[in-house]
C-alpha cells in the first residue's frame, strides 16, 4: 500500500464506511502498520474488531487486497457485512457455480472490486497464483493464522503452502490475524511468514465480558435442562466431544422444548450450510455440536458457550469459548469436566499421529486445561497466564464470584497413593476405589486385594470425594493415567512427597449435593430503561424480519449495540441517526425510513411523538 494516510482520513473513512466514530483499542496501531505496507501478526481477542483491522486498510488502497479465509461460510458472512457497508468484494469458492466464481474474478480484475476472498485451497492453484501476479496485489491478509503452525489447535496443511507466498510476490506486504496463538505457535507462524519478530503485536487475550465457570460432570443432563431454561430465547452453543453425543444431545435438547440443532462433519454439506444459516439468523438457536462448528463462527450475540466434554487443549478451549460475546456484551462459558474425559482426551493423543514431541506438547496443553479445571483461585488468571498474560483477579468468573472453600486433604491422598502402590500400580479408578472403600467385588478378591492392609482403609469416604480426589492428583501432578495399560494410575514422585508427610494436599471442600443453579453474574452496565428496552424489543423483531426478507444474518443489519442506542436515543431525523455508532451513509439510505418509522410509531403510541 505504502502511502501516507493521516489518523483523521482514517477515521473519517471509518465513519462513512462502518458507521463509528472511534477505533477500538488497538486498532489504528495495527491498520497504520498496514497501511505503510508492513508485514504484520496481529494476536487479538475474539470481539476486538480484528475484522476491520484489515478491511479498512483494503478499501482506502490504491492496490487490490487478497483475504484469505478458511470457511466458506465466514468468507461469505464478511462479503454480506460489507456489501451492506456499500463496500464492492469479490468472492470465490467450491460454494458458488463456476460462471458465479468467473463472474467475481472479472468483477476484481477489472477494479471494481479492490478485495477477493480466496480459501488457501484456490489461492495456491497455480492458475490462480499466475492470474494474481499481473495484478500488482498490494497485501495478502491471512485469517485465522494459527492454522499455519502445526503447533496451533487448528492446524491445516493447505495453511502451509501460504508460507510460499512472500517469495512469489516480494512487493506484497502479508498482515496475518488470530485470535488464539501461545508463544511457541506465534513464533512459527512468525518464521512461515516472514514476519519480524518485532512486528509480532499482541493486543492480550483478556474477554472480560466472559462469565468463566466449571462444574463436575455430575448429573450432567438435569444440569445443563436447569442452565438452559434459563436462558432460554438466546442463542448459545454446546459443544460435545463425539458424532454420537451431538446427535443424542440434540435430540434430547428438542424433546424438552428448545430450539436446538446438531452439527457435525458426518452431516451432508447442504444440511450442515443449512443449519449454520439457521444459526446465524434465529435469536433462539442452540447448535449441539463438535468442533467441526468451529472457526470463522462470526455471530456476535452468542451468549453462552458450554462444553459437555473437555476439550482439546487451553489454546482449543480458549478459541471455543470466544465465540460467545463477540459483541462485548456480558455473556457466559461453562465447562462440565469429569476423570473420564480426562482420560479420553489423553488415549486420543496417544493414538493421534504426529511424533512422540508433537504429542508431549499436546500433553502438556492439556494439562493446563487440566489445571485451569480444578483452579480454586481466579480462573481467569488460569487461563491467560497460559498466554503469558498476568491479571491479579477478575471477579468475573465462578471462583471469585464465590470464592470455594479449602480443606486438607493429605490423610486422604495418602490411602489413595497407599493403596494403588500396593495394587502394584496397575488398576484404573474404579478398582483402587473399591479397594479404599473395602467393597469385595470379584475382581478385588480375585486378586486378593481383600486381604491388604490398605483395604477399607477409606470406608468412611463417600465415592464422589474419592473420585475428586483422584482428578486433582492427576492435575496436580501427583498421579498419572498409563493409557498403555488401559488406563491404570500410577505414582510420580510429588505423590511420595505426600505419602511422606514432605508436602501436603489441599482442594476444594467435597459437598455430596451439587449445585445446580447458577450464581448471579456481574452485569455490564447498561443505560437501558424499561421503556427503552420495550422499544428495543421492538427493533430486534424489525431487524430479524429485515435480514430475513434480505437473506442475511441479523447483526448485519445492525449489531445490539447499535439498536441498543437506537432504543434510548430515540433518533428520529437523518442528522441524529447518522451519529448512531454503526450507522454510515451507507446504512442510512438503506434503514432510516424503516427504523424511524418503527421508533415514530412507538413514540405515538407513547404519546410523545405526534406525526405532523
Amino acid at each position: 500500500m505504502n502511502r501516507s494516510v493521516s489518523v483523521n482520513d482514517l477515521k473519517l473513512e471509518l465513519k462513512n464506511t462502518f458507521g463509528y466514530r472511534n477505533f477500538r483499542q488497538g486498532q489504528l496501531e495495527i491498520i497504520q502498520k498496514i497501511v505503510g505496507s508492513e508485514n504484520i501478526l496481529a494476536v487479538m481477542p475474539t470481539g476486538a474488531g480484528k475484522s476491520l483491522c484489515y478491511q479498512l486498510p483494503a478499501i482506502i488502497s490504491k492496490l487490490p487486497t487478497i483475504v484469505v479465509s478458511p470457511l466458506v461460510s465466514l468468507i461469505d458472512d464478511q462479503a454480506k457485512g460489507l456489501k451492506e457497508n456499500g463496500v464492492e468484494v469479490a468472492i470465490i469458492h467450491s460454494g458458488q457455480s463456476y460462471a458465479v466464481n468467473v463472474k467475481n474474478w472479472k468483477l476484481f480484475a477489472s477494479g471494481t472490486s479492490k478485495i477477493l476472498y480466496l480459501s488457501p485451497e484456490r489461492l495456491m492453484q497455480e492458475r490462480m497464483l499466475t492470474a494474481l501476479k499481473k495484478c500488482s496485489i498490494g497485501a495478502f491478509v491471512i485469517d485465522e493464522a494459527h492454522c499455519i503452525s502445526k503447533w496451533g489447535a487448528a492446524f491445516r496443511p493447505d495453511y502451509e503452502a501460504l508460507s510460499k507466498l512472500k517469495d512469489i510476490f516480494p512487493d506484497s506486504n502479508i498482515a496475518a490475524f488470530t485470535a488464539t496463538a501461545d508463544k511457541q505457535t506465534r513464533h512459527d507462524i512468525s518464521d512461515k511468514l516472514a514476519i519480524e519478530k518485532s512486528n509480532i503485536i499482541l493486543k492480550g487475550f483478556d474477554r472480560p465480558n466472559l462469565f468463566l465457570e466449571v462444574r463436575e460432570k455430575d448429573a450432567f443432563k438435569p444440569a445443563l435442562l436447569s442452565y438452559l431454561k434459563k436462558r432460554k430465547g438466546l442463542s448459545g452453543i454446546v459443544y460435545c466431544l463425539s458424532r454420537r453425543e451431538t446427535d443424542e444431545l440434540a435430540v434430547f435438547l428438542s424433546a424438552n422444548g428448545f430450539n436446538a440443532v446438531a452439527y457435525h462433519a458426518g452431516k451432508s454439506s447442504d444440511y450442515r450450510r443449512e443449519a449454520y444459516d439457521k444459526f446465524v439468523t434465529d435469536p433462539d438457536i442452540i447448535m449441539v455440536a463438535t468442533i467441526a462448528f468451529g472457526m470463522g463462527i462470526d455471530k456476535p450475540d452468542i451468549r453462552y458457550v458450554v462444553h459437555a466434554s473437555l476439550p482439546s487443549s487451553m489454546e482449543a478451549f480458549y478459541q471455543e469459548i470466544g465465540r460467545a460475546g463477540r459483541d462485548n456484551l456480558p455473556s457466559e462459558t461453562l465447562l462440565f469436566y469429569g476423570l473420564g474425559d480426562l482420560i479420553q482426551r489423553q488415549r486420543m493423543i496417544l493414538e493421534g499421529e504426529g511424533d512422540e514431541k508433537f504429542k508431549l506438547f499436546e500433553y502438556k496443553r492439556l494439562d493446563a486445561l487440566v489445571g485451569y479445571c480444578e483452579a480454586i483461585s481466579c480462573r481467569r488468571k488460569a487461563l491467560l497466564s497460559y498466554f503469558d498474560q498476568q491479571i491479579s483477579k477478575c471477579n468475573n468468573c465462578d471462583n471469585c464470584v464465590y470464592p470455594p472453600t479449602v480443606e486438607d486433604y493429605s490423610e486422604e491422598a495418602r490411602i489413595l497413593i497407599t493403596t494403588i502402590q500396593n495394587t502394584d500400580q496397575y488398576f484404573g479408578t474404579n478398582h483402587i476405589i473399591d479397594v479404599v472403600q473395602g467393597r469385595e467385588t470379584i475382581k478385588v478378591k480375585d486378586r486378593s486385594h481383600n486381604l491388604l492392609d490398605c483395604f477399607g482403609l477409606g470406608s468412611h469416604l463417600p465415592k464422589g470425594l474419592l473420585q475428586t480426589l483422584i482428578r486433582q492428583l492427576i492435575a496436580f501432578g501427583a498421579l498419572r493415567v498409563n493409557l498403555e495399560k488401559y488406563g491404570a494410575i500410577e505414582v510420580n514422585e510429588a505423590a511420595v512427597d505426600i505419602v511422606s508427610g514432605k508436602s501436603t494436599f489441599q482442594s476444594r471442600t467435597y459437598t455430596a449435593t451439587k449445585k445446580l443453579s447458577k450464581p448471579k453474574v456481574k452485569k455490564i452496565a447498561t443505560n437501558i430503561s424499561p421503556e427503552s428496552s420495550e422499544l428495543l424489543q421492538i427493533l430486534k423483531k424489525l431487524r430479524y424480519n429485515t435480514a430475513k426478507k434480505r437473506r442475511v444474518p441479523a447483526y448485519v443489519i445492525f449489531p445490539d449495540r447499535t439498536l441498543e442506542q437506537l432504543a434510548l436515543l430515540k433518533p428520529v431525523t437523518e442528522t441524529d441517526f447518522l451519529n448512531i455508532d454503526g450507522v454510515g451513509q451507507k446504512k442510512l439510505d438503506q434503514y432510516f425510513d424503516l427504523f424511524v418509522s418503527a421508533i415514530k410509531d412507538y413514540l405515538i403510541v407513547k404519546k410523545v411523538f405526534h406525526r405532523p
